[in-house]
């Protein structure tokens, strides 16, 4: 509930760094920020906050976004929230940006496909359910940073084209001067410059997180060649990190951009090398104690520890439509490059799909990671759609398993034929979901139109376009039969 107080917050950041434009930003249901801009005026210059629009809110064209409203029923309203006004770090005009929460202008309920509705009423279920009061979310985003990227295809022609100064396939260009040094296949983990041509860059990404309230942990160069990264944000509550994660994106994008280079958070963008994960590490508390510890338990966590994995691994393939929401995330859930396709439960194992990190022996620190995401998930649908999984583990006492302590990627392959793993496709992911989505709709967290819509989108958008255009390597596989 806004309040005044709240209000004047605002206002008082507006005039003391001279803000001249405020931007509203909302997600759509993939889960990319949208946005318009209006005048500092019509967030301060008013009477009754009644009437203002921190109440009244204002309208926009909800069938132009992605996920939302047909044409018939476009009128939609943006609330925004003061908790969230941050000065906007890529802006060079002074702005203001506010994120909102969106409603229907008739009933003036919250609406049902806003991703950062859905993600507020996660967490008042959770609460709901008496088992917690509060989730902790900590995402490890990686990401690549490029130097130029061309892509097109067309009735006659199709391609991608990727560089980087720091590619592996660069060390015989003929660019004067070739420097050398540039991080070998899955070597670009932890070396210094001159190898890691990216530690300024990513040095100013965090400076600009944290201008924005994103405590960061620690950021460093990935394993894959051609600049891949990872900057590690500290834990918070579930709504918030989601936000967060939004900003995260925001400010990579553009500081690279304003260095002349391109960042993507596309999972597999180069063949035969490391993909791009969203390791997602969570928690419940009550009453500010951490739940997941046990000084007794297997790697010290507690029986909802293990039960809220149990959830996890059972629900992981209808989770995967959320959390590896598109055709390239399968391109990554496939063996070899470290990527989590096996459905295990384990310590310190970065092969199972459910771990406990082992790092310190500290209560608070006890968490799961979940390690098939990545980071082209709306982070608002998969974090609820993940903390629903495991309530419904917790409740029913949804055992995960024996934990494996091998190298998933050296069983024998009768150890291998035993396993359950990921699926292997958006397609059988979205079929998984329609098969099992029970858990996601207790509470009204994920209603019917928004499994529905999401899987018509998926199909009809992301699909059936890739299945029905020719693949390059198909020519070289069929042109001469």
């Amino acid at each position: 509930m806004t309040t005044a107080t709240d209000v004047q917050k605002v206002a008082d950041l507006i005039k003391k760094n001279n803000l001249q434009i405020v931007d509203l930003k909302f997600a759509d249901l993939p889960g990319l920020w949208q946005h318009f801009s209006i005048p500092p005026k019509d967030m301060v210059d008013f009477d009754d906050l009644q009437g203002s629009i921190w109440v009244d809110g204002i309208g926009f064209d909800g069938s132009s976004i992605r996920g939302f409203q047909e044409i018939q029923e476009s009128d939609m309203i943006l609330i925004p929230d003061p908790a969230t006004a941050r000065i906007d770090p890529a802006c060079e005009v002074p702005t203001l940006s506010v994120l909102c929460d969106i409603v229907d202008p008739v009933t003036r309920d919250p609406y049902t496909r806003d991703p950062r509705g859905i993600a507020k009423k996660a967490e008042a279920y959770l609460k709901s359910t008496g088992l917690a009061d509060t989730s902790y979310w900590g995402p490890e985003l990686e990401f690549f940073v490029f130097d130029d990227i061309r892509y097109d295809q067309n009735e006659h022609e199709g391609y991608y084209h990727i560089d980087s100064i720091e590619g592996q396939w660069n060390t015989g260009s003929n660019t004067q001067p070739n420097l050398g040094y540039k991080p070998r296949y899955k070597e670009g983990y932890f070396p210094v410059p001159p190898h890691d041509t990216l530690q300024d860059i990513r040095s100013e990404m965090v400076i600009e997180m944290e201008k924005v309230g994103i405590p960061v942990e620690v950021h460093h160069h990935e394993v894959a060649t051609a600049g891949q990264n990872e900057i590690d944000m500290r834990f918070t509550s579930l709504t918030q990190m989601a936000d967060n994660v939004l900003w995260y994106k925001y400010i990579v994008k553009n500081v690279a951009r304003k260095h002349g280079k391109v960042a993507t958070f596309m999972p597999k963008p180069l063949f035969m090398d490391n993909g791009s994960g969203m390791h997602t590490h969570q928690s419940l508390w009550k009453n500010g104690k951490p739940l997941f510890f046990d000084q007794k338990g297997y790697a010290l966590t507690s029986e909802m520890c293990r039960w809220y994995a149990g959830g996890l691994l059972r629900h992981a393939p209808a989770l995967m439509a959320f959390c590896a929401p598109t055709t390239n995330s399968y391109k990554r859930l496939v063996p070899g490059y470290e990527a989590p396709v096996n459905l295990v439960f384990s310590a310190r194992n970065r092969s199972a799909a459910a771990r406990i990190p082992m790092y310190t022996s500290n209560p608070k620190a006890k968490r799961i990671e979940f390690r098939p995401p990545d980071p082209t998930a709306n982070p608002y649908l998969a974090f609820s759609a993940m903390l629903m999984a495991g309530l419904d583990g917790v409740q029913k006492k949804m055992d995960p398993g024996a934990p494996l302590e091998k190298n998933t990627y050296e069983l024998s392959p009768r150890e291998e034929r035993r396993l359950k793993t990921v699926p292997g496709s958006l397609d059988e992911s979205l079929r998984a979901l329609e098969a099992d989505n029970e858990f996601l709709r207790r509470g009204n967290v994920f209603t019917d139109d928004v499994i529905e819509t999401w899987l018509s989108y998926k199909r009809e958008n992301e699909i059936d376009p890739v299945r029905l255009r020719p693949h390059p390597w198909e020519f070289h596989l069929y042109f001469d039969a």
